[in-house]
């Protein structure tokens, strides 16, 4: 059966790159041992022979033109920059004391831009000033700056200099311009964070602003022939020309679009507006002048094609529920990407971009569900009381019998993205139903992935619509499916699905086991102590604050609902979440022990919002299995052998 070790252990992929002819191929691995260790790994691989042309443990990347890749390593006089020719291998030093810092090839491979750190004033440690809410994050007053290695003179020349951060965007095929984001802090109006991009001639060192001061924008990347920019950001971009909702609501921060700006007069074209996928990563590609995307596309990460003349988008067929990372060959009709299934671990894949053909090149979940067996994994959707279409799947146990009673388990999203069709996620579905579970996984109101005006429904909404979802999903599922014991029903989230967990017990009682991770419990102490509180609040209660608008903050809250629950309800949460402070749980669980009520809290030490460390993890995962059979399969042996019972 499929366990959490399958979850943890094994090789998977970490990053694809093609060469720019499109001939040889870059794949990096990272693989977890049992015990907990971990390693990269990199191969290159000529396409047309699969030959194998090296193994290395460095991370390599393709210079933009030359189809030589690189990396670096600490030689005798500091850092050097090295070349290799992939098929003789041959490595050639191509810069001796490297400066420090990130940095990226010009496409025309004569320079490198650098991205540099100037460190910000330092504070006493015994007692110290915060100056911003963001000022208690490690490295908030740290700022970024531009640098220009001229490789053949050696030169570092500075680009930019000044308070604000400064980070590329992009630089043009042919070296001359880059594209430039600044930030710069609001607090006292939403967004908070300004952005601003500006195009800088690298001869003249020229800037020229093209979108001043907009909170709502992300990212921009040139056009191959450099005279327009294509604009990543929210419906709200742009003065809201990609806005796509009802009247009287505030779209969702979180749902991506693509804008197309011409930089000689300006003008803005929205691509997306009637788009329903929320935008992940997007390239321009030289070869056909096309834009290919990913983007959430309900449960999956699918992958796209748009014309950016005409704005036309066509849905690329792929092998694989989601497509995790994708690349492009510079000068060649060539993509390579990886991703997996509902049921299946990563593939790695090959696309000629005329054709649209894949072709499978590496199978590395074979080896990961090797002599593995898996319950089916089946799509299933409801009308709700309000008319709209929610979507979801369930998992099945293993020898799966339809005569039997299962208990069943329900998972929803933990912030604005629905919950993907990710084999391995912190919530590994199928491990779940190895256990004897069936396992519904619902995308109620307000996921991204399904348009503008079902995720603008995430906001000023503080869980209403959202559980109503949940529960009428819940209780059609049951009533569709005589398979499941709707008296054993358990359901778990994480940071607001953590917050989703501890409201809907306020408004329910089918439930008969609850576990929140990381969950909010009072929106007014979780929007100020949180590193992310306020801004993400500006997400989820755009426009609203405690002040304004107590009744979304405070009878929203599930603290302050409390009396209300009845549900045995498990607490878990790292106590160095800086995220959502441990506090959202602490005082959730006193109050449900003075109300008498079935609870229990566990702390992970040192972990943060996720539980990232190996034996925690395991540790982690377990508690949640064992307060799920205690209550779901009436056997508190699991959870009396870790957490045994004590007399006080």
């Amino acid at each position: 059966l499929y366990t959490l070790a399958d979850v943890l252990h094994g090789t998977r992929f970490a990053g694809v790159g093609l060469s720019p002819d499109g001939r040889y191929l870059i794949a990096n691995y990272r693989t977890t041992y049992v015990g907990g260790r971990s390693a990269g790994s990199t191969r290159i691989t000529e396409l047309a022979s699969g030959k194998v042309l090296a193994e290395r443990t460095e991370n390599m990347q393709w210079m933009p033109r030359s189809n030589r890749y690189y990396y670096t390593r600490t030689g005798v006089d500091g850092r050097q920059l090295i070349v290799v020719d992939p098929l003789t291998g041959m490595e050639t030093v191509l810069v001796n004391k490297l400066p420090d810092g990130y940095f990226q090839f010009a496409p025309t491979e004569d320079y490198l831009l650098f991205t540099m750190t100037q460190e910000g004033p330092k504070e006493r440690k015994e007692i110290y000033e915060v100056l911003e809410p963001d000022d208690r994050q490690p490295g908030w007053r740290n700022r970024s700056y531009l640098a220009k290695y001229d490789l053949k003179t050696g030169l570092l020349q500075p680009l930019t200099f000044g308070y604000h951060n400064v980070w590329a965007a992009d630089i043009s095929n042919d070296g001359r311009y880059l594209l430039m984001m600044t930030s710069q802090s609001r607090l006292t109006k939403r967004p908070t964070t300004l952005f601003s991009l500006y195009r800088l001639d690298m001869q003249t060192l020229q800037a020229e602003l093209l979108i001043d001061k907009d909170g709502f924008i992300s990212g921009a990347r040139f056009s191959p022939d450099g005279t327009q920019v294509l604009v990543s950001g929210s419906p709200e971009s742009l003065g809201g020309i990609g806005k796509n909702v009802k009247e009287g609501q505030t779209p969702s921060m979180t749902d991506g679009q693509l804008y197309l700006l011409n930089i000689a007069d300006k003008r803005v074209t929205p691509l997306t507006k009637d788009f329903n996928p929320s935008v992940q990563r997007a390239v321009w590609n030289k070869v056909d002048g096309q834009v290919y995307f990913t983007a959430e596309n309900r449960d999956c990460y699918s992958l796209y094609r748009m014309n950016p003349a005409d704005g036309k988008i066509q849905q690329l067929e792929v092998s694989e529920d989601l497509v995790n990372s994708f690349s492009l060959a510079q000068n060649a009709p060539v993509m390579a990407y990886y991703g997996q299934s509902a049921s299946n671990s990563d593939r790695l894949y090959t696309m000629n971009t005329k054709k649209m053909k894949s072709s499978l090149l590496e199978d590395l979940s074979k080896d990961i569900l090797k002599d593995v067996e898996l319950g089916e994994c089946k799509a299933w959707s409801f009308t709700n009381s309000r008319g709209d279409t929610i979507y979801g799947r369930y998992y099945l146990p293993p020898h799966f019998d339809a005569n039997r009673k299962y208990p069943m388990i329900v998972n929803y999203y933990g912030g604005c993205s629905p919950v993907s069709r990710n084999f391995e996620s912190r919530y590994p579905h199928h491990a779940y139903a190895a256990l004897g579970y069936v396992v519904y996984v619902i995308e109620p109101s307000g996921a991204t992935g399904f348009g503008q005006e079902f995720s603008a429904r995430h906001v000023n909404t503080a869980g209403e619509g959202v559980a109503q979802d949940i529960i009428e999903g819940t209780k059609q599922f049951c009533k569709e499916h005589a398979f499941v014991n709707d008296k054993k029903i358990g359901c778990i989230g994480a940071s607001y699905g953590g917050f989703m967990t501890q409201y809907l017990q306020t408004q329910t009682d089918i439930f008969a086991a609850a576990i929140s991770h990381a969950g909010i419990s009072d929106h007014t102490s979780y929007w100020g102590e949180g590193y992310w509180g306020y801004s993400y609040s500006e997400v989820s209660m755009a426009n609203s604050y405690p002040w304004s608008n107590p009744d979304l903050f405070v009878k929203q809250s599930p603290l302050f609902n409390a009396d209300k629950i009845h549900t045995p309800l498990l607490f878990l949460h790292g106590d160095a979440d800086v995220n959502v402070p441990v506090g959202e749980s602490i005082q959730m669980f006193t109050a449900l022990k003075l109300l008498g009520r079935e609870t229990a809290f566990v702390a992970v030490t040192g972990q943060d919002h996720h539980i990232v460390d190996y034996g925690k993890r395991i540790q982690w995962q377990n508690t949640i299995f064992a307060w799920f059979a205690k209550w779901l399969q009436d056997d508190a042996t699991w959870w009396n052998a870790i957490y045994k019972p004590k007399n006080l």
